[in-house]
């Protein structure tokens, strides 16, 4: 099966640091989704205005291109929404298997105050909790936030060998 691994959940969760350690542990890419946002989205979330189901449409879109053209793959996309995540899923052009990267609000706003140079201001978190429609056990891989990320990836890479089965 081609991998097509989605690392989801909220902004400031690790996505990244997760998504490139797990991409270079099974030996394929890693695409960081915040880097497929339109411009208008970055200016919006810059300027501290959450995102409409609207300004997502393209963005979710340009995802599941990436998944599609680029498998194996392994993206980050916060995939906030079961819609979002359906969305990606029918674009794809194959299995998709989300990793939701779950924390406290609390754990997750104090690593985002640490962040240099993100677009994404620590003011727009509540905004995405709001939005978080926490997939279940049948939609993704739910691993907590609360160790190292290679610990993460350790028990991210044993659910996948279940998911790929």
């Amino acid at each position: 099966m081609t991998l097509r691994i989605v690392i989801m959940g909220v902004s400031g969760c690790g996505k990244t640091t997760v998504g490139k350690a797990l991409a270079a542990g099974l030996g394929i890419a890693y695409q960081d989704g915040d880097d497929l946002h339109p411009a208008a989205n970055v200016d919006k979330m810059r300027t501290g205005v959450p995102l409409t189901d609207n300004d997502r449409g393209p963005w979710l879109d340009r995802v599941a291109a990436e998944l599609n053209a680029g498998a194996p793959l392994v993206i980050g996309c916060s995939a906030l929404k079961r819609a979002y995540r359906d969305r990606i899923r029918s674009g794809a052009g194959g299995p998709v298997c989300f990793v939701y990267l779950v924390g406290s609000r609390d754990l997750i706003a104090a690593r985002m105050a640490l962040r240099k140079g993100h677009y994404m201001p620590l003011s727009l978190l509540d905004s995405q909790f709001a939005a978080l429609e926490a997939p279940g056990p049948d939609e993704a891989i739910t691993v907590q936030i609360d160790k190292s990320p290679d610990a993460m990836v350790d028990e991210i890479t044993r659910e996948l060998q279940r998911f790929a089965s």
